[in-house]
């Protein structure tokens, strides 16, 4: 028999929140894609586990777009209730904007940023997971589509590359984990092919 002592053994909180999730998320789709949103919740939530999380971590891995895209504080306030306030805490700490609509852009960013300085190391292994998922999925098409992969973000091609690698820079003042070398791989990455494209004259 398989010895599970030195394992993480997922209880029923994490299906419950992995069901959560689907039905919040169940009509929304990755930018500019038709992939289900659901997708990138479970891969943040994989990662965070590969990388060491706890339970509660992967089920706020799993909720950590929900306030932001799905209902502000009143689903803030469900998650406690369902889930405890440590994942609550972690998916306020992962969560840039409460309000429909959202601040601008660049200020949200920013606040954003300020925030890591001070987050916790749950938060700041969420918010890592979850832009090292991004980053792939950015490098993925950039590589299909060029340039025009830009259009689906409201910081373009300038302020999405200076927001990563700013935020990336923050986490590091503040945490320590093989996520952040691996989210920098692909950040670097992006840059070198953004440079070489810009070279080419672009597509």
């Amino acid at each position: 028999m398989e010895d599970h002592a030195q394992g993480l053994l997922l209880s029923s909180d994490f299906c419950e929140a992995l069901n959560y999730a689907v039905q919040m998320h169940l009509r929304q789709f990755r930018k500019g894609t038709p992939i289900p949103y659901v997708s990138h919740l479970l891969a943040v939530a994989s990662l965070v586990l590969e990388y060491g999380g706890t339970e509660e971590e992967a089920i706020a891995a799993l909720l950590h777009d929900a306030v932001e895209d799905q209902g502000g504080r009143q689903v803030l306030d469900r998650i406690r209730r369902r889930f405890g306030e440590t994942v609550a805490e972690i998916v306020e700490g992962c969560t840039d904007a409460e309000t429909i609509p959202k601040p601008p852009w660049r200020e949200r960013k920013e606040a954003y940023i300020r925030h890591i300085a001070s987050a916790s190391q749950s938060v700041c292994l969420v918010c890592a997971a979850d832009k090292l998922h991004n980053a792939r999925a950015i490098l993925r098409d950039y590589r299909e589509l060029g340039e025009g992969l830009w259009s689906r973000f409201n910081g373009g091609r300038e302020g999405t590359l200076w927001y990563y690698r700013t935020l990336l820079i923050a986490l590091r003042m503040r945490y320590k984990s093989a996520v952040l070398d691996d989210l920098e791989r692909e950040i670097h990455e992006l840059e070198n092919l953004v440079v070489i494209s810009a070279r080419d004259g672009g597509s």
